[in-house]
């Protein structure tokens, strides 16, 4: 009896809680997400700190060659670079802890600083296609008619192209002659270059759903109620429809942002992302793919890098959207 008690009681508490409180509770007891969403913390914290490893422990930058330089392993001396073009492999010390590349450049100082390009471009990118998507989804699933047909019709025709093909020929255009569009000036080899085009070219994956999320929404009682008030088109979408795809949009954002780091790897690794010696992950697999017998670590370390992050972030993406399921079933022990 005490034990059916505690239970209603239990089930009351949840009742009473809102529906973000009830999706940090489910998200809090999904172990698995929370481990791989703080391991994409402690990678971020990781390429944050790139300065302090350049700095305190390589005592190089990013850039800086050192071909004809030598360094102590384990008492012995050996060439950065061997007279045949062989960088020397990870250390596992201070200078050169992941080896060297073959210019004989730091592989963990431009780990780290290929690090914070990525995710910077990725999160940007993300942000980018997020304000975006929301808009063109709001207005579209709103206003309906010839509106919705022009959004509709634009976002498929950005839908047929597969992304990567898409993105690689925007890239290959823009960098060779940026972008100038009336005061708008960008050259070829700023980074605003793969973040817009990883923006646009994401754009439909996530302001499709949101169209057809506004579609349902426009016909709420909720909505009624505001235009017999005599609210117009732009209150109704901001207040209204947009808090109510706060959860939608919280639940998209992570997954963009490891869709976004994906892409921007597989331009880099095609040469149409940032340009060298600027480190990305995505660079430094291309170069590392080109001397994979002799220096497999130029190759192997990003790539690990690379897959840790996107699946950290898909898995904690993964179990946020589990979290703010409103089917999803929250255990009642404390």
């Amino acid at each position: 009896m005490s034990e059916g008690v505690a239970t209603a009681a239990g089930r009351a508490d949840l009742a009473g809680l809102g529906p973000w409180r009830l999706a940090v509770r489910r998200l809090r007891r999904d172990r698995t997400a929370v481990a791989f969403g703080a391991l994409f913390v402690l990678l971020v914290a990781l390429c944050l700190a790139a300065p302090i490893w350049a700095s305190e422990l390589a005592h190089t930058g990013p850039l800086e060659n050192h071909l004809t330089d030598t360094v102590t392993v384990d008492g012995e001396r050996k060439d950065v670079v061997s007279f045949d073009g062989v960088p020397i492999g990870p250390t596992w010390e201070g200078r050169y802890f992941l080896g060297a590349d073959t210019n004989g450049r730091d592989t963990a100082v431009r780990l780290l600083y290929g690090g914070r390009n990525s995710l910077l471009i990725g999160a940007a990118a993300a942000l980018i296609t997020s304000v975006l998507a929301v808009l063109l989804g709001l207005v579209a699933g709103y206003l309906r008619g010839f509106t919705d047909t022009v959004i509709s019709g634009s976002l498929d025709v950005i839908w047929a192209f597969p992304v990567v093909l898409l993105g690689v020929a925007l890239g290959t255009a823009l960098s060779i002659q940026g972008l100038d569009v009336g005061p708008i000036e960008i050259g070829g080899e700023s980074k605003l270059i793969p973040i817009l085009i990883i923006a646009v070219v994401c754009v439909p994956y996530m302001a499709r759903p949101i169209r057809g999320q506004v579609l349902a929404l426009r016909e709420r009682e909720f909505v009624e109620a505001a235009r017999a008030q005599g609210a117009g088109p732009v209150r109704i979408m901001l207040t209204e429809i947009l808090p109510n795809l706060s959860s939608t949009i919280v639940v998209f954002f992570p997954l963009m942002v490891a869709n976004a780091i994906l892409l921007e790897a597989a331009l880099g690794f095609l040469g149409v992302g940032v340009p060298p010696p600027e480190p990305t992950w995505g660079n430094m697999i291309g170069d590392g793919v080109e001397h994979i017998l002799t220096g497999p670590h130029l190759a192997i370390v990003p790539g690990v890098m690379l897959v840790i992050t996107v699946l950290s972030l898909n898995v904690f993406g993964d179990g946020v959207r589990d979290a703010f399921d409103p089917r999803a079933r929250i255990r009642l022990e404390h």
